[in-house]
């Protein structure tokens, strides 16, 4: 599972991301699910598999190039609220239908219908297993 992972990142990573990384693409993307497009700083962080620092850089980038917005959090002065502006919301659909696109060639080429509802079914199953991973 692990090398098929890998040798899908390296072909994904070759893709046009429109200007981004592929990290910060996953930020848009996350954000683009969340109630609100929304999240405190810290929750993003747990969906990634970046550091606070890096984590906090990439945000910075993402929001001078006007694609999230940052602001204190109303329940902690600490805390920060990251959300997604209607051009981050606009980038982020654009290079997902792309992607989509691509992930369809590379998987749906490789599989058919029954396996990938089975490796949807056991990718479904492993991520449940790991409730503070999430």
């Amino acid at each position: 599972m692990f090398r098929a992972q890998v040798v899908l990142v390296r072909r994904f990573q070759r893709d046009d991301w429109g200007g981004l990384s592929m990290r910060e693409y996953d930020v848009l993307f996350t954000l683009s699910r969340l109630p609100g497009r929304s999240a405190r700083l810290r929750d993003l962080l747990e969906g990634t598999l970046l550091s606070q620092p890096s984590l906090s850089r990439l945000v910075e980038r993402l929001e001078q190039d006007g694609l999230v917005t940052r602001a204190p959090a109303p329940d902690d002065a600490r805390g920060v609220v990251v959300t997604l502006t209607d051009e981050g919301v606009r980038m982020q659909r654009d290079i997902g239908r792309r992607h989509a696109r691509r992930i369809a060639e590379l998987v749906g080429g490789a599989l058919d219908g029954d396996e990938l509802a089975e490796l949807t079914r056991l990718t479904d199953k492993l991520r449940a297993a790991q409730p503070d991973l999430r």
